[in-house]
């Protein structure tokens, strides 16, 4: 994500705040996904893996959310969700699942999990 808009509450704030750490850590992050082959849906995949086997909630719905407006289908957000099981667990990947639905599925999940 090059520009601030769209960012969560608290990173919008640092980047505000401090933009030249924000242009440095938006210029990282273009560095490393440029360092590969890997480009397009499939970048966007392994960053949300990377996410869900970290088990960061926030970073599970930023890579969502980003793959979503770039075209990648609500069933590969899932089955990245479904092929933690025998890696990470069963708690973990349906864990992850709900943070996928949460946007993906939003009729499915309850209101007092957003």
């Amino acid at each position: 994500m090059s520009g601030k808009q769209g960012l969560p509450a608290a990173a919008g704030e640092l980047a505000r705040a401090h933009p030249e750490i924000w242009r440095a850590f938006a210029a990282l992050g273009a560095a490393c996904a440029g360092a590969g082959p890997l480009h397009g849906e499939t970048l966007r995949l392994v960053k949300l893996a990377l996410a869900i086997g970290a088990g960061m909630e926030g970073g599970v719905h930023s890579h969502r959310r980003r793959a979503l407006s770039e075209g990648v289908s609500p069933e590969a957000l899932k089955q990245v969700a479904l092929l933690a099981i025998p890696t990470l667990g069963f708690p973990r990947a349906v864990a992850a699942l709900t943070w996928v639905e949460d946007v993906t599925d939003p009729a499915t999940r309850p209101a007092s999990q957003d």
